[in-house]
């Protein structure tokens, strides 16, 4: 019938381009990538325009001839991989031979190449998978590729591409973690004619301190276990010194960065007992195991591994971690070795027979004779552990999904929310100090504390910075937050938005202290937020004023609002619910969940 055919070469590349160029910072893995197997020893990434403009890498490794030169562009093809049983030892970065050939489709690139034996090199230059030049030229030995104007070609990816400054910081990612992974190359990374970094050759924790500056060192501790299996070995933090969003975690395999949420949960669960709530610690933790012993052939942009035995790998993660705190003196611990005294021996009975337990029970006790009885006092609760069997049986009964708030802005809606909801006599409670207890002529009312506030502030907040920005209040002793270089470098670069929150902050060579914080906030308050504005810096924020508006709105109410577990007197519990309902849309928080709900006299007498 004729109607399969063939998709044309360049369509074909563009296509494969998808997967492994999906924006600048593809580019630049692939291409450090390459420049580290070609094994050079200076590596520079020459960067415009967050990569949009141009990503330039030039090594000193061993060149090509212009054989190889020409060669390198088509797809597949790789020095790296001779036979299937390469794929079970793979020991280099790249091996697929898509790179070149996926970057070209979509670019313009021109290479210079000369092996360190030959006195000229060879000038390639494609544009969208067409070979416009090659010549002989003189050129430094090694291997120069340029990429400019990404995505030309395709139009419609080019314009989902974000900012400058977006693209620039997952630039910098990819560059950290090549860099992490070989020490002993030097980098220089130069952003529009700025040189960013300057990495000489050095070991693994000075490598780690000169990206993230020198005070990283003191945050960590050495890790070190050494198996038949695997061998790990780097750094993992101290626990003071955990976020509450990820940031600088590490995992290298045989020196390639992967992602792994099962070894990061291993990790964090050496840490338990020592983090507080959502806190997540830095780790900088390398791998070194057999090639045959895992898969990387299992993801386009090989960030993923397989393990044989992962396990055994998750194991020994787990012990080497908690040892390594250990040895630190980062968590209690009691080494009897050292303390003979307190190893107690506790004697134990022998004998054929277990002995059953002695029970003693009072036949005639009757539980409902009033001086036996044990009501709840008027105004409280009841005990921990009478709270947690309540809290299960009330799950069992009412689940979550059969709560439905009884809120419309109909006219037969159960009430009105133009009347007042809560009268400065209305009892109010709290329960498990996170749910404010509401009783209302039409039933009982549960308020979730730290949503209803994260709303009404964020209201608050987002009206400021409609405005212009948030109020500020001058401190008398200036806050000097322990950060690192690259976090004082990110809030210097995102000036506005940390201005506009409130923030002022003065440096002078190595001193950072802020002289300004948002008017209200205290001190823990003000650094969450920075902390997790910083952290935010990682992600796609938004660009639109409004959207920026909304994101430090949220940013500031979850950083200020009242947290589960803290307790409220009855003048804060009535201020907070009264606030909430004050609001355009009191039912949900910024995150689209509940703020409250409401079990009508119905639904009570249905539960009996």
């Amino acid at each position: 019938m004729g109607i399969i055919r063939l998709l044309p070469e360049n369509i074909a590349n563009q296509i494969a381009a998808g997967e492994v160029v999906q924006r600048p910072a593809s580019v630049v893995k692939e291409l450090l990538e390459n420049a580290v197997d070609a094994g050079a020893k200076h590596i520079k990434l020459i960067v415009k325009d967050g990569g949009k403009g141009l990503i330039q890498v030039i090594d000193d490794g061993i060149g090509m001839d212009e054989t190889d030169a020409r060669l390198s562009f088509e797809r597949h093809a790789t020095s790296k991989i001779k036979s299937s049983d390469d794929l079970f030892r793979i020991t280099t970065k790249g091996f697929r031979g898509e790179a070149l050939a996926s970057i070209a489709a979509v670019a313009q690139v021109e290479m210079k190449t000369r092996p360190h034996d030959r006195e000229l090199g060879t000038l390639i230059k494609i544009e969208g998978s067409e070979v416009k030049m090659q010549q002989a030229v003189q050129t430094a030995a090694g291997t120069s590729v340029a990429v400019k104007n990404l995505f030309f070609n395709v139009p419609a990816r080019r314009k989902f591409l974000k900012s400058a400054q977006v693209e620039m910081r997952h630039i910098i990612d990819e560059f950290q973690r090549v860099a992490l992974a070989y020490p002993e190359i030097e980098f220089t990374l130069i952003h529009n004619g700025n040189e960013l970094y300057r990495l000489f050759p050095s070991n693994l924790l000075r490598r780690i301190t000169s990206v993230f500056g020198n005070k990283m060192e003191e945050r960590l501790v050495p890790l070190n276990e050494e198996t038949e299996y695997v061998k790990i070995y780097g750094y993992t933090g101290k626990p003071e010194y955990a976020k509450l969003k990820r940031g600088e975690q590490f995992f290298f395999v045989n020196k390639r960065f992967i992602k792994s949420s099962y070894l990061h949960n291993a990790v964090m669960k050496a840490y338990e007992g020592l983090l507080q709530e959502k806190r997540i610690p830095p780790y900088f933790i390398y791998f070194e195991i057999a090639p045959e012993h895992i898969d990387i052939n299992i993801h386009p942009t090989k960030t993923e591994i397989k393990f044989d035995d992962e396990y055994t790998v998750y194991n020994i993660l787990r012990a080497s971690t908690r040892r390594a705190l250990g040895q630190f003196n980062q968590m209690p611990s009691l080494d009897f070795d050292v303390m003979p005294e307190l190893n107690l021996h506790v004697p134990r009975k022998t004998g054929t027979k277990n002995s059953e337990p002695k029970i003693n029970v009072d036949p005639h006790f009757n539980p409902f004779k009033e001086e036996n009885a044990r009501p709840f006092a008027p105004g409280r609760f009841p005990d921990k552990a009478s709270r947690q069997a309540i809290d299960r049986f009330s799950r069992f009964i009412m689940p979550e999904t059969s709560f439905t708030p009884v809120i419309s802005n109909d006219k037969d809606s159960l009430f009105d929310l133009n009347r007042e909801i809560i009268e400065p006599e209305t009892e109010t409670l709290q329960w498990a100090d996170k749910i404010i207890v509401v009783p209302l002529p039409e039933g009982i009312m549960f308020v979730h504390q730290h949503r209803a506030h994260v709303s009404v502030l964020f209201d608050e907040f987002y009206q400021y910075l409609k405005r212009g920005k948030i109020p500020s209040q001058q401190l008398m002793f200036p806050l000097h937050p322990d950060l690192l270089d690259t976090e004082i470098g990110w809030i210097e670069k995102n000036r506005d938005k940390f201005e506009r929150s409130g923030f002022a902050w003065h440096k002078e060579k190595n001193n950072f202290h802020f002289t300004a914080i948002p008017a209200g906030f205290n001190e823990k308050q003000a650094m969450d937020f920075v902390e997790n504005l910083i952290a935010s810096l990682n992600e796609d924020l938004p660009e639109e004023e409004d959207a920026v508006n909304r994101f430090l709105a949220v940013s500031l109410a979850l950083s200020s609002a009242v947290r589960p577990g803290q307790k409220l007197n009855t003048e804060e519990r009535y201020n907070l619910v009264k606030a909430l309902f004050r609001l355009p849309e009191p039912q949900f928080s910024p995150s689209g969940k509940r703020n409250f709900v409401i079990l009508d006299e119905n639904r009570i007498e249905k539960l009996f």
